[in-house]
C-alpha cells in the first residue's frame, strides 16, 4: 500500500515550513510535498492551502500562478484546508487593502473588525492575536477527539463573515462573532493556525490526514 501524499500549496506567501513539520508530526506516515507545481498538488491525495500577509499580495501570487484553478479543481475531488489567508482567499470579497476580489469559492466578505473594537467596556486590540476558545458548530470528522470550547492560535485583523450559514463549522467570539471554520463537501477552511495550536491543533492535523472528504 502506497504512503499517504499531503501537498502544501506553495505560492510564496504561507509558513510553510511550520505547517509542513506540524504535518509530518501529526502523521509520521505521511509524504508531505511543499510545491506551487499543479500537476503535483493534483496528484496529492490531501492539499493545504496556507496564507499568511495582506490578501492584495496574496491574491496577486494565486492569479499570476494560476493556484485559484487548482484550488477549484482540488476541492471538486479531494480533501483541502484551507489556513487562516488561505481561507480568506476562498471568499467573495475582502475589505482589506480597499478592497479586493477573492476567488468567490465560498460565499461571504471578510471584514475589518472595526476601531475600537470593543467588548463592554473593554477595548480589545487589532489584530486578534492569541488563543481563543472554539465553539463548534456541528460534528464535523474534524473535530474527532477535540472537546468543545478547545483553544486554537489566531493572528489575524480580518475576519470571514460566511454568507451560508450552513457551511459554519465554528465560530469564535472577539468583539463580534467570527466564523473561524467553514466546511463544504472536501472543503474544511480554519482562521486559526492549527500548526501553532499545540495539541488540539495537531489532533486537527491529523483529523484531516485521515479524512476522506465526506461530513
Amino acid at each position: 500500500m502506497s504512503q499517504s501524499t499531503v501537498a502544501v500549496i506553495d505560492y510564496g506567501m504561507g509558513n510553510l515550513h511550520s505547517v509542513a513539520s506540524a504535518l509530518e508530526h501529526a502523521n509520521d506516515k505521511v509524504v508531505v510535498n511543499v510545491t506551487g507545481v499543479a500537476e503535483e498538488i493534483l496528484a496529492a491525495d490531501r492539499v493545504i492551502f496556507p496564507g499568511v500577509g495582506a490578501i492584495r499580495d496574496c491574491m496577486a501570487e494565486i492569479l499570476r500562478l494560476g493556484i485559484g484553478e487548482v484550488v477549484a479543481e482540488v476541492i471538486a475531488s479531494k480533501p483541502l484546508l484551507a489556513i487562516c489567508v488561505g481561507m480568506q482567499a476562498l471568499m467573495d470579497h475582502s475589505e482589506e487593502n480597499q478592497g479586493v476580489d477573492c476567488l468567490g469559492l465560498l460565499p461571504g466578505e471578510v471584514k475589518f473588525f472595526g476601531d475600537p473594537l470593543m467588548e463592554g467596556d473593554t477595548r480589545l486590540k487589532v489584530p486578534h492575536m492569541g488563543w481563543n476558545q472554539l465553539h463548534q458548530c456541528d460534528e464535523h470528522p474534524l473535530w474527532k477527539n477535540i472537546t468543545q470550547h478547545s483553544r486554537f492560535y489566531f493572528v489575524h485583523s480580518y475576519y470571514v463573515a460566511a454568507g451560508n450559514r450552513r457551511q459554519v463549522a465554528a465560530t469564535v467570539d472577539y468583539g463580534v462573532t467570527i466564523d473561524a471554520a467553514l466546511s463544504r463537501d472536501n472543503l474544511f477552511a480554519v482562521q486559526f493556525h492549527p500548526e501553532k495550536s499545540s495539541t488540539a491543533g495537531l489532533q486537527l492535523l491529523s483529523n484531516f490526514l485521515q479524512w476522506d472528504g465526506q461530513a
